[in-house]
């Protein structure tokens, strides 16, 4: 297996001259963990490949004086399960091992930093964020789409600001590595720290982002209460919609978590709706062997269907995906009312609910370690980086690697191969690869 020749350094501030107080055994120092890559996270010639990262974790030398260090937080982007633990986890760290006198909250995302918009900094305590874990959103409020690096990096530096934690998606990272660069150019000593934030896991290189777990649970109840609705009459047909943007891993896992579903859609492959392959006689022959049906949409699915595809972008600059469900439910009344096939839709979107929840056991873990990591990060200077967990390994990653493409699902994986498997569509939709391309 050959290694890839990605850059993988992790830019520092200067030399680290501070002895830490820390009482630990065990530091990660000069540390690098060896990872075997496999294709779908893999950008060597889509092959899997070994890549050596640096190590996450406390350092005996630290470069900044923790005891007169100033923190900021920012929560950028759409909400997710878990924003507030990893705020709790970073204040808590902070103070308690690091002895740092200051952390502040900047509310509204980016925006924040902005002195048009008016938005207050708040002061961040470990009793101002002993129970918010308990609430889903964030604390400080976020915002979507771009603002002047150059104004955030003047914001920085009139708040006395040593290290910036930017949370956030792939826009958010981006961002983060505006600010950063923008901070090298002025040859001043601010640490820019991302946390990679979004229950599409569709970061590069980020195998499972905070929130996704939760994301997960909850469409699966959503897919549970479709079911419930498809066979409690004759045809019944369950549409659950399930965001992914244009990575269909949501909808993918929560489909082989119920196991009920007969078909899932998703951005990554293509399908069309008529003929011999295509969806709708496959859902009537589905009707007419189950007398019910329930279908897992990803809300990027099928937009090559769709007549407005590919004309708008939101605030984050995102393409505005079309709306793929309503598109189908019209097509499905219409193709089986000329049938004369009678039958029961039944449709749920559960998207806003799923975003919104407090994270789960399992996040609430992942986020509180993805916090403390990134303080032990920014006390040794690290910069220009996100912490991120790999084959449950917790490593820094260069900026540039996380936002150098968003994550899709690989056709080829073990994931989508059990979708197959599991639904049966493989062999009536032409959404399996080709023979020769089979696992």
């Amino acid at each position: 297996m050959e290694e890839c020749a990605l850059d993988t350094s992790i830019r520092t501030l200067g030399p680290c001259k501070l002895e830490s107080h820390l009482p630990y055994r065990t530091w990660a120092d000069d540390k690098r963990i060896q990872i075997f890559v496999d294709e779908e996270l893999s950008e060597h010639n889509g092959e899997a490949c070994c890549v050596c990262f640096e190590a996450a974790g406390p350092r005996k030398k630290l470069y900044f004086d923790s005891s007169r260090a100033k923190c900021a937080i920012v929560t950028c982007g759409g909400l997710c399960p878990g924003l507030n633990d990893v705020i709790r986890a970073i204040v808590l760290e902070a103070y308690h091992a690091y002895n740092t006198p200051s952390v502040l909250g900047i509310r509204y995302g980016l925006e924040g930093f902005i002195p048009s918009y008016s938005h207050n900094v708040m002061e961040l305590t470990p009793a101002s964020v002993e129970h918010i874990y308990q609430f889903g959103g964030t604390l400080l409020g976020s915002s979507r789409g771009p603002q002047d690096p150059s104004e955030i990096v003047d914001a920085l530096e009139r708040l006395n600001v040593s290290v910036l934690f930017v949370i956030g998606g792939d826009g958010s990272m981006k961002a983060a590595s505006a600010i950063a660069k923008e901070v090298r150019r002025r040859n001043i000593r601010i640490s820019i720290i991302g946390i990679p934030k979004t229950i599409d896991n569709d970061i590069n290189f980020v195998p499972q982002s905070f929130g996704f777990d939760t994301a997960v649970d909850k469409a699966t109840e959503a897919i549970g209460c479709a079911h419930v609705e498809a066979v409690g009459t004759p045809n019944g047909i369950g549409i659950v919609k399930l965001m992914g943007r244009e990575s269909g891993f949501i909808a993918a896992n929560a489909s082989l978590s119920m196991r009920e579903v007969n078909f899932v859609l998703v951005p990554e492959v293509p399908f069309s709706l008529y003929g011999e392959r295509g969806l709708f006689p496959a859902l009537e022959k589905c009707l007419a062997e189950h007398s019910h049906a329930v279908l897992a949409v990803a809300e990027g699915a099928g937009q090559d269907l769709l007549s407005e595809h590919e004309t708008r972008c939101d605030a984050s600059g995102n393409k505005a995906l079309g709306d793929i469900t309503g598109f189908l439910r019209g097509k499905i009344a219409e193709y089986f009312s000329a049938k004369k096939i009678p039958y029961y839709l039944k449709y749920i979107d559960p998207s806003y609910m799923i975003r919104s929840v407090p994270a789960n056991a399992n996040d609430r873990l992942y986020c509180g370690f993805l916090g403390q990591h990134a303080v032990h990060a920014a006390m040794s200077g690290k910069t220009g980086m996100v912490v991120a967990n790999i084959m449950d390994k917790f490593v820094h990653l260069p900026l540039e690697l996380v936002t150098r493409k968003r994550r899709t699902m690989s056709v080829r994986s073990d994931l989508w191969q059990s979708v197959l498997e599991t639904t049966g569509q493989g062999d009536v939709m032409g959404t399996s690869p080709e023979p020769e391309q089979h696992l």
